[in-house]
């Protein structure tokens, strides 16, 4: 990957995609068309030599805080146990995050059904009284 000379614009869109933004979002934010963050977006790549978001995401996190694309294979160990014990927490947390929505869907699911089966009961019953 190579140090490109992005424009304002370009740069711009460069950083939301690093930071996770979608096309949609970013022109949204932008109040621009999806075709013009694409086409911004294929000359962010031709640029900088990326061929997906997540290698774009890479390369701008390395170019704005200095960090050399060509790190020892000890300093990038290194670099990937310290960024492991920082995201570990946020991981851990997730699951359990994720294991709590799918408990209360199942929960609500089933209020939903008892709460049908009971308007149907109620109908049938009137039914059956007249």
């Amino acid at each position: 990957m190579n140090l490109a000379k992005l424009t304002a614009r370009e740069a711009e869109i460069a950083e939301m995609f690093a930071w996770g933004a979608s096309k949609k979002e970013i022109a949204n934010h932008l109040h621009v068309s999806e075709r013009t963050v694409e086409n911004h977006a294929r000359n962010i790549y031709v640029k900088t030599g990326c061929g997906k978001v997540n290698e774009l995401s890479a390369w701008w996190f390395c170019t704005k805080f200095n960090i050399s694309f060509d790190l020892s294979p000890l300093k990038r160990s290194l670099f990937s146990c310290a960024m492991l014990i920082m995201l570990a927490p946020q991981v851990a947390n997730a699951d359990n995050d994720i294991v709590r929505m799918f408990r209360t869907r199942t929960v609500s699911t089933r209020s939903c059904r008892t709460s049908r089966r009971r308007h149907e009961d109620d109908a049938i019953d009137f039914i059956s009284i007249i």
